[in-house]
């Protein structure tokens, strides 16, 4: 097989190249975080606007990700296009804000009338260039070094390396903004109504479970009336003390395991077959969560209880999946 004449091996030769490069240059940057990304960060965080994001070109296109990144986890944030800003849309810029701008070689020409504007505004700058020593690193109040040694282009021109690199810094920023400001789960899911991800990030267990007529025997109860319920109940029946408290599950495959020693077992107390440390989860707890507990140790279904860890429900993996949590 060949395309215009590069052969197949060619072809993953260089895809593998480009990946392996990007791969590179993002240890690159890795290794570069210090305390000018700590003050980053903290100059995102302390502005009372919102952050405004800019680039021209490719890194135009990774500033909208940022800035995307950005909203969806707590730090307001909107892209500004530079040409655009300088023809009428800089009226969204206010002092409060704080930008970040985006530029391999730190002295696009259309950057720097917004550079100009923002430097003379009294709005804090974080750039992220390759050149830290460049315009728009020298006039910003903290440069993040983004710069890769070569593009995964074979020609070294079309931007690749370089905005893989940036798009990971912007990521960064993101997330330690998160992690600064103590973003929680149910605020990302408040950003996140709509679709599997809100789902998973709003469904509680108490949602899904059966919570009427489920299956459960006292410690004393014999097996005959476990296997009728294992039959009615979809093959999971908890086992409960005086007060209510899980102490142990008996699941179709106990009984199965149990038959193949023991030929009568219909007089045996379930105490007996029952696994003793079940898992469980309570009822306030994400739908995901249970997916993931079910998931890990090849569970069809799980208790549920309460904040005293009596039994409130059961809920089966089947549940969830008809409930999307996956």
């Amino acid at each position: 097989m060949s395309v215009n004449g590069a052969g197949a091996a060619d072809l993953l030769a260089a895809a593998r190249q480009v990946i392996r490069l990007e791969a590179e240059a993002l240890l690159a940057i890795e290794a570069r975080l210090d305390g000018r990304f700590l003050a980053a960060v903290q100059l995102i965080a302390e502005a009372r606007g919102r952050v405004i994001v800019s680039g021209l070109g490719k890194s135009g296109i990774v500033a909208r990700k940022i800035a995307a990144t950005m909203t969806s986890t707590g730090t307001p944030a909107v892209f500004l296009h530079p040409v655009e800003g300088m023809h009428g849309d800089l009226g969204i810029v206010g002092r409060e804000d704080v930008a970040v701008l985006l530029s391999r070689s730190g002295e696009s020409p259309e950057l720097m009338g917004l550079l100009a504007f923002l430097v003379r505004l009294g709005v804090g700058v974080v750039a992220l260039t390759g050149r830290p020593d460049s315009t728009l690193g020298r006039a910003a109040s903290v440069a993040l070094d983004c710069g890769v040694p070569e593009e995964a282009c074979p020609y070294d021109l079309a931007p690749t390396s370089s905005t893989t690199a940036a798009l990971a810094m912007g990521d960064a920023l993101a997330v330690a903004l998160l992690l600064r400001k103590g973003f929680t789960r149910e605020e990302f899911a408040r950003f996140h109504p709509g679709g599997s991800l809100g789902r998973k990030l709003t469904l509680r267990v108490s949602d899904v479970m059966i919570d009427r007529d489920f299956p459960r025997l006292g410690t004393e109860a014999p097996m005959r009336e476990c296997v009728v319920l294992l039959a009615e109940k979809r093959g999971t029946v908890p086992i409960v003390d005086a007060d209510g408290q899980v102490v142990g599950v008996v699941t179709a495959g106990d009984l199965t395991r149990r038959m193949e020693r023991q030929e009568d077992i219909f007089d045996t107390p379930v105490r007996e077959v029952m696994n003793r440390q079940p898992k469980r989860v309570r009822s306030d707890e994400l739908a995901a969560g249970a997916l993931f507990l079910m998931e890990k140790h090849g569970i069809m279904a799980l208790p549920v209880i309460d904040a005293a860890d009596r039994l409130v429900g059961v809920v089966h993996l089947h549940d969830l999946m008809r409930a999307n949590v996956v």
